[in-house]
């Protein structure tokens, strides 16, 4: 039995002080970068050829992104929720390591492994294929630092799926892959999709390792934020604009987590 939260009529000073301090730190960069962005240039800004080609590789890349996270980070959150093997302490940190590394080093690992002299270089060029400077490395760079973050919620989906319910439909005739595709897939899909939209937000976001290994090319591989400092250079105008437009994206993005999570919350409620 839980006891009752003591009722309090006013909440004490220290802590709603400390609370407004924080608050008005947090909100004040990005009320500045509202006010100053979302001017009446906002729509001319925005359909510049600088700006266009930004969005589309943007959107280009972090679509390609998405898709090789779902086909690549899924089976290996599946097996690492329902099995355990040697080793799978090491490799689950291994897999969460992009996490905490510096973009920087990341960018720089990407160049050591796939640049011309990297540890793949020399059989990549035998065969044609450059990534540095490319497109591919964008594509590359967003799903190093984005990928486990899908793997993470991944992981959370299909262990919270009941293997009692996959051992019923095993029973009654499916096979594993119809199990998978129509047992344990819709029962861990909200749990992915979150995963999914986080995984967008950080490939959308995403800086040192594009900029280091991909570099800053316009209509080839300078996305979004890249663009907006290139901007910072030259004009400052469409530096703000595309902030301003990043913020309401990023606060779209949190509110669909939230909304995830509400869902979550609720289904789990018996």
């Amino acid at each position: 039995m839980t006891r009752p939260r003591p009722a309090h009529r006013h909440p004490p000073a220290g802590p709603v002080l400390l609370s407004v301090l924080l608050v008005g730190f947090l909100l004040l960069p990005v009320a500045a970068l509202l006010l100053r962005g979302l001017t009446p240039a906002l729509l001319p800004t925005l359909t510049s050829p600088v700006v266009l080609d930004a969005l589309r590789v943007s959107l280009l890349t972090t679509t390609l992104t998405l898709l090789l996270t779902l086909l690549l980070v899924t089976p290996v959150a599946w097996l690492l929720a329902r099995y355990d093997f040697p080793g799978k302490a090491v490799l689950d940190t291994l897999l969460d390591l992009p996490i905490v590394l510096p973009p920087v080093v990341a960018g720089l690992g990407l160049l050591l492994a796939f640049g011309r002299q990297g540890l793949l270089g020399p059989p990549l060029a035998l065969a044609g294929i450059q990534l540095p400077f490319t497109t591919a490395g964008v594509v590359l760079a967003q799903l190093f630092v984005s990928a486990p973050y899908y793997l993470r919620a991944a992981k959370a989906g299909f262990s919270a799926v009941d293997p009692d319910v996959e051992a019923a439909a095993s029973i009654d005739g499916a096979s594993r892959r119809a199990v998978f595709r129509h047992v344990t897939w819709p029962l861990a899909y909200p749990f992915l999709l979150e995963g999914l939209i986080l995984t967008w937000a950080r490939a959308l976001g995403e800086f040192g390792a594009t900029i280091l290994f991909a570099g800053s090319l316009q209509g080839r591989t300078r996305t979004v934020t890249l663009a907006i400092y290139a901007a910072l250079e030259s004009d400052l105008g469409p530096a703000l604009i595309l902030s301003a437009v990043m913020v309401l994206l990023a606060f779209g993005l949190l509110l669909a987590v939230r909304s995830v999570g509400t869902w979550l919350g609720r289904r789990e409620q018996p």
